[in-house]
């Protein structure tokens, strides 16, 4: 999750923005923000947007919607759907405008200048909204409308819009009385500020961390790819000659899989587990105190006995009892299976003579040796195959397939980094749809993780349909000059789910800002869905070619993905499901003790459930920005609830024996990646697959059944 991933949903307020000392005067001549764009498509101008821009932007955008808000209050003419609420759903347009530029250049280039300025500005965006949202004058308006019969006759573009407007100013506090709203707007700020804290510090521990190797012996095991790019980590930092791992997932993870030492994979291991857990500057554990506590006020403010009830209200779970059913169900057989393959790693610890029990920093190492015996695969067997150029086309020749759009790369445009690549998508019948940029590698300034964002968000304006800007976000291995960037089979993934958020945003056809965005356990379907193509035997035979000879892969090979592919799952499972049940316990909570210890906690949710200690909840507390961070709060089981979906959608095409069937896609188009959120979520997947979901595809898909 990231700030960008937020941004593309709010239509008045985005959690943070920058500034500069300088320029705090509203600069219309030389500010970027102050003027049309001029750019190709109208993409934000990024070469010439600084950090001295965004203050006076912001305040200017504030200073406008804050005039616009005022004007529909004092409208003398009675309330109608269009002098108030889409006057107010079109409103801040500036506020917009400088909000994608500038949460999505923070999450991929992020300064201590612009760390700084976000925490300065943060309380008075934080209280832009509040103001809005427990503003007497306009509710009353919203609420005149919304108990109006003359809704009886909207559309049902219009009726969304109105119910989820309302609701919304609800949910924001407009229906409590003048000291619950004062409180309630302390409470939002110490929120904002928190989650705001919480972020930052991770991505400051994870770039503090270095481990050095100075010995060729002891990079032993580890592929050519990974010892390369760790000398090149080290050139860059000034260590030339030596190899500098750190605890991006590019440089992390193959480290733990293929490091023969076994003290190193210890030092890395721990490094990444305890990331916000030094007890240093950037210590998150009483940031974790603090932020639930304030959630749970919040929700007890709102009249909610718990912060997960209060989220989940507008959720498609409902309730907290529906979202533990579902991970309870699975967590049984996924345990049980990640016991079996603990099982197979401590056989290959034995095999090599370990007098040991695995450990954590011995899953991934073993498990690749227990696979090997298995299915004879080999990881890096694999990576060859998967060039990042190809593994793209091979997303883009999935969407063409199935859609008939395409994507030709936009060499002159601005870009949100030198290294980011852009693209013009066409629907099937030239019609231009929108751009999307591709930003592949990691660096210091950008955050952790994988995201699609959007730098200006679907909407149409004088009647006529403006087309999105959409940007995936990656971090992958930057190569040497001239070396290609292989992928893992997970970042292959990683690649085509991505890839389907950004259909998601690019199919999205919508007259309103409010009606956008779909509940967060619903959002992962179009990403999720997408994932089921990548090892498809069809699929991979049109872009999995060797980097160096073209060859197609090997069938060979390709049944080794095959059979191997649910072995592993009882791991990947159970971690993920550990770390959906330490965000719902995180927020049942009914009080929070003066005493609460964020350590002790996160044991015994664990403990209390069996988890083997060999496997850490895939993100623990002080570094889960899903939940902390905001977005996924109460909400990390979004991932597992949307795969109930996503497994079940895809069975919609092996049933006809076609994974390309154009009826089923032109369904999936229509019912689930073109409306937004004019409908029910449930009431989407239903019209696109006849009846609801039931579990068993995600078991079988993961191998639990």
């Amino acid at each position: 999750m990231n700030k960008m991933l937020m941004a593309a949903g709010l239509a008045v307020m985005l959690g943070a923005c920058s500034s500069s000392k300088k320029g705090d005067v509203a600069d219309t001549t030389s500010n970027p923000f102050f003027t049309e764009y001029t750019t190709p498509f109208g993409v934000p101008p990024f070469d010439k947007i600084e950090v001295a821009h965004y203050k006076p932007a912001f305040l200017k955008g504030i200073e406008e919607q804050s005039k616009e808000i005022d004007a529909i209050v004092n409208n003398s003419e009675a309330p109608t759907f269009e002098n108030t609420i889409v006057a107010f759903d079109q409103s801040g347009e500036l506020l917009k405008k400088v909000s994608y530029a500038f949460n999505g250049q923070s999450s991929v280039n992020t300064t201590e200048e612009i760390q700084a300025l976000e925490q300065e500005l943060s309380p008075l965006l934080s209280k832009h909204q509040d103001d809005i949202r427990m503003n007497p004058g306009l509710f009353a308006r919203i609420k005149a409308v919304y108990e109006s019969p003359a809704s009886s006759g909207f559309d049902k573009e219009q009726k969304k819009l109105l119910e989820k407007t309302y609701k919304d100013f609800v949910r924001g506090g407009a229906n409590l009385d003048a000291d619950k709203q004062a409180k309630l707007r302390e409470l939002n700020e110490k929120i904002s500020i928190l989650e705001l804290t919480f972020g930052q510090n991770v991505l400051k521990e994870t770039n503090a961390f270095q481990l050095i190797v100075d010995k060729k012996e002891d990079l032993s095991g580890l592929p050519e790819t990974s010892i390369a790019a760790a000398a090149s980590a080290a050139k860059n930092a000034g260590m030339d000659g030596k190899w500098l791992f750190t605890l991006h997932n590019p440089s992390v993870m193959p480290f733990l899989q293929y490091a023969d030492n076994r003290a190193l994979r210890e030092k890395i291991f721990k490094g990444y587990t305890n990331r916000g857990n030094n007890n240093n500057a950037n210590d998150n554990k009483d940031v974790v105190k603090q932020l639930v506590t304030a959630r749970l006020e919040k929700a007890k403010l709102m009249g909610d006995d718990d912060f997960a009830a209060f989220v989940l209200e507008d959720r498609m779970a409902k309730d907290e009892q529906n979202v533990y059913k579902l991970l309870n169900q699975i967590w049984t057989p996924a345990l049980a299976k990640a016991k079996d393959e603990l099982a197979d790693i401590n056989a290959e610890i034995k095999k090599e003579g370990g007098n040991f029990e695995a450990e954590g920093w011995d899953w991934r190492y073993y498990f690749e040796k227990a696979k090997k015996t298995k299915f004879d695969m080999d990881e890096n067997e694999i990576r060859p195959y998967l060039e990042l150029n190809n593994v793209r086309n091979g997303a883009f020749y999935v969407a063409n397939k199935l859609y008939g759009v395409t994507f030709t790369e936009i060499k002159d445009i601005p870009k949100p980094d030198a290294d980011a690549m852009a693209f013009e998508c066409k629907d099937k019948d030239g019609t231009h749809l929108g751009v999307l940029y591709m930003d592949f590698f990691t660096r210091p300034g950008k955050s952790a993780g994988a995201w699609c964002g959007s730098y200006r968000s679907q909407t149409y304006k004088d009647g006529k349909r403006l087309a999105p800007v959409v940007t995936t976000v990656f971090n992958f291995s930057k190569p040497e000059e001239g070396k290609p960037a292989l992928l893992s089979a997970d970042e292959a993934e990683t690649v085509f789910h991505e890839f389907g958020h950004a259909l998601h945003s690019l199919f999205r056809d919508v007259h309103y800002y409010g009606v956008s965005g779909v509940p967060r356990d619903f959002v992962e379907l179009p990403s999720q869905v997408m994932e089921h193509w990548v090892f498809e035997p069809e699929v991979l035979k049109v872009y999995a070619k060797h980097y160096q000879t073209g060859e197609v892969i090997p069938q060979a090979i390709v049944d080794k993905i095959i059979k191997s592919g649910k072995y592993g799952q009882g791991f990947a499972t159970t971690e993920y499901v550990a770390a959906s049940l330490l965000d719902m316990d995180y927020h049942i909570l009914k009080e929070i003790p003066a005493d609460f210890n964020v350590e002790a906690f996160e044991a015994d949710v664990m403990n209390k459930r069996g988890l083997i200690r060999q496997i850490p909840p895939r993100y623990r507390t002080t570094y889960f920005k899903h939940t902390m961070e905001g977005g996924y709060t109460a909400g990390y089981y979004s991932y597992i609830w949307a795969e109930v979906l996503d497994a079940d959608a895809f069975e919609a095409y092996k049933e006809t024996g076609d994974i390309f069937n154009q009826e089923i896609a032109d369904k999936f188009r229509t019912y689930i990646l073109t409306p937004g959120g004019i409908d029910d979520a449930m009431v989407m997947y239903v019209n696109f697959r006849g009846k609801e979901p039931g579990i068993d595809p995600l078991l079988k898909n993961r191998g639990l059944k």
